[in-house]
């Protein structure tokens, strides 16, 4: 599955077409597979969307509302990590 997604987003960086044919040859899959397994044609369909999308405004608000969620994930991530690294060196002062 990774090699699929860095398959499209190279092809949609090189402003290539992102169809299953270049994500194919591209990511050393079969489009056979490409095609079968649901969980790589949604892949492959959401970067087809996003090209399309990605000049319209609408296609632009979507992007940012879900760059802000993740972004809001990375931050409540790193907010838990900072919390077990306090707690780790208050255990340790305590030793």
């Amino acid at each position: 599955m990774a090699a699929v997604e860095a398959a499209c987003v190279a092809l949609a960086a090189a402003g290539r077409p992102v169809t299953f044919t270049n994500v194919a040859e591209q990511s050393g899959t079969s489009r056979t597979s490409l095609y079968r397994r649901r969980d790589l044609r949604a892949l492959v369909e959401e970067h087809r969307a996003r090209g399309r999308e990605a000049n319209t405004l609408s296609g632009l608000v979507v992007q940012v509302d879900q760059l802000r969620r993740s972004l809001e994930a990375v931050a409540a991530k790193v907010r838990r990590h900072e919390e077990v690294l306090r707690r780790l060196q208050r255990s340790r002062k305590a030793e």
